[in-house]
């Protein structure tokens, strides 16, 4: 699996390195959040070839030093978690997850409304589930009101995990309150957001397609190009025609044009039959 991972981290620095070389504005290509993405997947394996080095036994380590080695093996495990983002440079060759991100960067005031409503309705819903539950029936699953927040965010989003559970009627109809109000607060900016992912998705469609007919027209433009030196750069020129005018300068020769109309018409009026022998 290292060797695996070597080689593939051996591969994508170099593609990096020369996106990186032949693009345009270096600041620019560094903001973008493809090529982040690919520099935070990318530079924990060289970090952990760094950190690796440094002695890991305990009787190697400096006393004083202990925790301050702990807490950079921690670091580095979560730097080796980062490699799943291998994954989001699909993104660069996947029509779907350059839409989602489009639509993401393009509707973010509509999950800020979505995040709104719902933190508004779970501090709206937990104080009453507390209140029904711990309050009215003495129930300890619902212990305070920031751990009652658990519960009003899962049930809201109609998830649901059952581990926190009102028993009493209050408590039911607090439920089903808090579920029915997720449903309408997360059906209310959905309906802007498939909109926008259906607009993105057109769009990037559209412009794939131009793309891919811009290249087909530069591979057939190249295509005859060669073509066209393969022939010697000869070019093909129709074939002359002959074209008879008459001069009328010089005397005589409008006589003579007669004269040969005449003699055909008179060779066709002269035809004297020979015998069979001749032939």
């Amino acid at each position: 699996m290292f060797i695996v991972e070597t080689v593939c981290v051996a591969w994508f620095s170099l593609e990096f390195l020369l996106r990186f070389m032949q693009a345009r504005s270096k600041l620019e290509f560094l903001r973008g959040p493809l090529n982040i993405i690919d520099a935070m997947a990318i530079l924990p394996y060289y970090v952990s070839l760094v950190v690796d080095e440094s002695p890991t036994n305990e009787h190697e380590r400096p006393s004083g030093g202990k925790g301050y080695l702990d807490k950079l093996g921690l670091v580095l495990r979560i730097l080796r978690a980062l490699r799943i983002l291998y994954v989001m440079r699909l993104a660069r060759h996947s029509l779907g997850l350059q839409t989602l991100g489009m639509t993401v960067r393009r509707s973010t005031r509509e999950f800020g409304l979505l995040l709104l409503f719902l933190c508004v309705a779970v501090t709206l819903f937990s104080p009453l589930v507390h209140l029904a539950e711990s309050e009215l029936t003495g129930v300890q699953d619902f212990s305070s009101i920031p751990a009652s927040y658990w519960w009003a965010i899962i049930s809201m989003t109609t998830v649901g995990y059952g581990d926190m559970v009102p028993r009493s009627i209050p408590g039911q109809v607090v439920a089903l309150s808090s579920i029915l109000s997720g449903i309408l607060i997360m059906a209310f900016p959905a309906t802007s957001i498939f909109h926008m992912f259906s607009r993105s998705y057109q769009e990037l469609k559209q412009e794939h397609n131009r793309i891919f007919k811009e290249e087909c027209a530069a591979a057939a433009a190249a295509t005859a190009g060669y073509d066209d030196e393969q022939d010697g750069g000869w070019v093909a020129f129709p074939p002359p025609r002959l074209v008879l005018t008459p001069d009328t300068e010089t005397p005589g020769s409008l006589e003579d044009l007669s004269l040969l109309g005449k003699g055909g018409e008179t060779s066709g009026n002269n035809q004297h039959p020979l015998p069979a022998g001749a032939f």
